[in-house]
């Protein structure tokens, strides 16, 4: 017997993507652009610091991280957004935020709201995880379309209020993933605002939030701050393998108000594991750096001026605003992306493996994703590609 809750759920979009394109031969020097995997290059005194503290791999290290990594991630905090937090009750290090986007809604989601079964409710197109996260606890997915009309991001205001009164959780991810689009202050209050009508919780996915173009995106726990919200109102999760071209590391945070921290480290006591001593020695150090991300984000600045300039007068075209993908219009986001593979060898994500369907119709299918992540000379040639063989010039 095997439990039904996860039977609606679809293959996960890279073996689907594999399933599209790997019975064809690629027509042309394979570049890979599915998959956002950072490949600039980390601090080299990561190996450093990481071959200094080698021998933590022989102790349990502590589930609620060191005291120096939780304060520097409220050092970090403090810094990008003004709000002074309690290490030692407010933050908690995760295995990336992947696991702390799930393992929340496992902590802090009742069984029921109003004697009713609850929902969840999260943007579409979505990080996959949070639909599962849903499912896990029994919950109602409400995918909410995130549309140039609505700026990329979902506006949950127009959900019935039967829907919202149910709600338990809202998943936001700023800046968003796929499109780029990230929510500014307006955006951030009226969330808080319709969260404390409604009395639900936001989690807050800001794991793109240091790379951007312009002025550095608001946070959703700096409104809440500056609104006068609870603090137990709003939970954020950030990791280093974006901020930091880190992916391997598996290091993120979440923080909040104490008892969602206290509720979550509780479960992670149990069903969690913790960051290896040695990851987080590394962890600390990286955090309390900056001078690395600002080399970074200049890198992908560059990147996003390439894009504009080779896409500069294609219908739809968007430029993001933030995080590294394009989010790019065509007619049939599957057709599209065995067309460049058959035919140019770059590979892509159809919109569709990101989204779901929905009465207001699926708002990834016309779309494909690309990923902003290989060296500049290879991101200029594939986007080339991509324009030569998918648009009209």
């Amino acid at each position: 017997m095997f439990p039904e809750r996860f039977s609606n759920l679809p293959p996960y979009a890279f073996p689907r993507l594999r399933a599209l394109l790997d019975a064809h031969a690629p027509g042309g020097p394979v570049t890979h652009m599915s998959i956002g995997e950072p490949k600039h290059p980390f601090p080299e005194w990561v190996g450093e610091v990481l071959a200094a503290n080698v021998g933590g791999f022989a102790k349990y290290p502590p589930n609620e991280g060191t005291p120096e990594l939780q304060a520097a991630i409220a050092d970090w905090i403090a810094r990008r957004y003004g709000v002074t937090l309690d290490p030692g009750t407010c933050v908690a290090p995760l295995n990336g935020t992947r696991e702390g986007l799930y393992n929340a809604a496992m902590a802090l989601g009742p069984e029921t709201k109003r004697g009713q079964r609850p929902t969840v409710l999260m943007p579409n197109p979505f990080y996959q995880v949070y639909a599962v996260a849903a499912a896990s606890i029994d919950a109602e997915p409400v995918f909410v379309n995130a549309t140039s009309e609505s700026g990329h991001l979902p506006d949950y205001e127009s959900l019935p209020g039967d829907i919202l009164d149910r709600a338990t959780l809202c998943y936001i991810c700023s800046p968003a993933n796929p499109q780029g689009a990230a929510a500014d202050r307006a955006y951030w209050t009226r969330l808080i605002r319709l969260a404390e009508k409604h009395d639900f919780r936001i989690l807050a996915d800001e794991c793109y939030s240091e790379i951007y173009r312009g002025e550095a995106p608001v946070g959703a726990l700096q409104v809440a701050h500056e609104i006068g919200a609870d603090p137990e109102r709003v939970v954020i999760f950030h990791s280093l393998s974006k901020r930091s071209n880190l992916p391997g590391l598996r290091s993120g945070f979440v923080a909040g108000g104490p008892e969602c921290i206290a509720r979550i480290r509780q479960l992670r006591a149990y069903a969690g594991a913790p960051l290896p001593l040695p990851i987080q020695r590394v962890s600390e150090r990286v955090w309390a750096d900056e001078e690395h991300v600002v080399e970074n984000r200049a890198r992908y600045a560059a990147k996003f001026e390439m894009a504009d300039r080779i896409f500069a007068g294609v219908p739809g075209y968007e430029p993001p605003q933030a995080g590294f993908f394009l989010w790019l219009p065509v007619e049939d986001g599957e057709a599209a992306a065995l067309k460049l593979w058959t035919e140019t060898g770059v590979r892509v994500l159809p919109g569709l493996f990101l989204s779901r369907d929905t009465e207001a119709g699926n708002p990834g299918r016309a779309f494909i994703r690309v990923a902003l992540v290989a060296p500049e000379d290879e991101t200029e040639q594939g986007l080339t590609r991509i324009r030569d063989c998918l648009y009209e010039r």
